[in-house]
């Protein structure tokens, strides 16, 4: 959930984060057999990236396979530990998973339990989507609270008051979420639901509890972005009813079951960014596709703000062409279609050498600015005051031993070491793995140096 958005003046920013190792996360040694990626900066890359599908589609499409009895065949799914973590919840549940590339067929037929273990929940977030599917399928379900990197505090209020709306009780016990539909046909009723914020989490939640509900429900100022039309499709293919995915508010129209479907998903579009960054970091030029164009206009316009060229060479792909001189520019996170929050810590390393000074105001999640102090390891120059980072670019970054503190600035601290002068050693490569399909295989194949080893590491 959005945090309280801070727009306090830049003037009383705090000096900048000394590269000292008692700093930010007092790092020691990293335990034998604990693996680490080692970059070798200042290569430079070229050629074409194939972008995977979508990971915060793929796993709310893993959820929503369970409001079918018969199940759902997706296409386009990427090796990440995130899909495993949703596969192993939805097989506690008497779901069977059976993959073949990049194709996953999902036989939700004998659904049998309404809950998921907290040791398979607490992992991430994503995987207590699967409450508003289990609810509306079988009229009851238990979820954990769930888990995931340490970015915010995301609570779940939003879902459980839309739940409540939609004719359910809902009580939360030793951390455990119980819901039921309290009508005696075990199912949900269609209502009108106002959301405080436009939460992806908690508009895909009700929107699946809806889809099986009986009559109407409508949810306003209800999240835009790609993954939730990506949902919305999902659903439509299996036979419910919705209108207006994509805009602040959308009508679901309950049915009685859903059928299969043969879905394929949409592709990553925070991957694509993050080689977007990386093409412009390294001063390179790489193509990437399959894209949706109009699922990065916040990402291209920025780049070209800075002076990096974007080219759109056919409907599907783009190819980043990297200068040698860029100019800061400031950046707010914002719901879609603004800037993405995904994205705030790539472009965060890319404004560190860029020309002049600027603001990175991150709105969305409290707690997303710990990167900051591993770059400036790195010999950034960044001062933070609260959930705002004035970034002056520095001729150089030079390689060093840094921690990934969530998903997406692991992604920033591998592209930071691609660009920085000498040897990164990247650490935390568990969040990496979370949401990146093979990314070292794909940044090596472009002509980067890089290699995950297990070596000891002292810092």
């Amino acid at each position: 959930m959005p945090a309280a958005m801070d727009r306090g003046s830049t003037s009383q920013i705090s000096e900048p984060i000394e590269s000292n190792p008692s700093d930010n996360l007092q790092m020691t040694q990293i335990e034998q057999n604990t693996p680490v990626l080692r970059i070798i900066g200042k290569v430079p890359l070229s050629g074409h990236v194939p972008i995977s599908g979508a990971k915060n589609s793929i796993l709310a499409l893993m959820a929503g396979s369970l409001l079918s009895s018969e199940g759902c065949r997706i296409r386009n799914v990427p090796y990440l530990a995130d899909v495993k973590s949703m596969s192993d919840i939805l097989e506690t549940l008497g779901v069977k998973i059976s993959r073949s590339g990049e194709v996953l067929d999902i036989d939700t037929s004998n659904l049998t339990k309404n809950s998921a273990p907290y040791e398979l929940v607490s992992k991430m977030r994503a995987s207590f989507f699967a409450l508003g599917s289990l609810l509306a399928r079988l009229g009851s379900a238990k979820m954990p609270l769930p888990g995931g990197c340490a970015i915010g505090a995301r609570p779940v209020d939003l879902h459980v008051r839309g739940l409540q709306a939609l004719g359910a009780s809902v009580q939360i016990e030793h951390g455990i979420v119980h819901a039921h539909a309290n009508s005696r046909n075990g199912k949900l009723q269609g209502a009108k639901i106002y959301l405080d914020c436009p939460s992806v989490g908690a508009t895909e939640t009700l929107m699946m509890a809806a889809t099986l509900a009986e009559g109407e429900t409508m949810i306003e100022n209800a999240a835009q972005e790609p993954e939730v039309v990506d949902l919305a499709d999902l659903c439509i293919a299996m036979g419910a009813k919705i209108r207006g995915a994509g805009t602040n508010t959308i009508f679901i129209e309950g049915v009685e079951k859903l059928h299969f479907a043969d879905f394929t998903a949409i592709p990553d579009r925070i991957e694509a960014a993050t080689f977007m960054v990386a093409a412009a970091m390294t001063r390179s030029t790489l193509s990437m596709s399959p894209i949706v164009p109009a699922h990065l206009t916040a990402a291209i316009s920025k780049l070209q703000d800075m002076g990096v060229t974007v080219r759109q060479d056919a409907p599907d792909r783009i190819t980043v062409i990297g200068g040698d001189h860029y100019r800061a520019i400031d950046i707010e996170t914002l719901p879609y279609p603004g800037f993405p929050t995904d994205m705030q810590a790539q472009f965060m390393a890319l404004l560190t050498i860029c020309e002049g000074s600027g603001v990175v105001n991150e709105t969305v999640y409290e707690n997303r600015l710990q990167h900051v102090a591993e770059l400036n390891r790195m010999g950034a120059n960044i001062r933070l005051k609260n959930n705002v980072a004035v970034v002056t670019g520095v001729p150089q970054l030079s390689g060093a031993p840094v921690m990934a503190t969530d998903l997406r600035a692991s992604a920033a601290l591998v592209i930071a070491g691609l660009a920085a002068d000498g040897e990164t050693t990247v650490m935390g490569l568990h969040h990496l793995d979370r949401g990146y399909d093979r990314i070292e295989e794909k940044l090596r194949n472009v002509g980067a140096k890089l290699y995950r080893t297990t070596e000891v590491v002292s810092v």
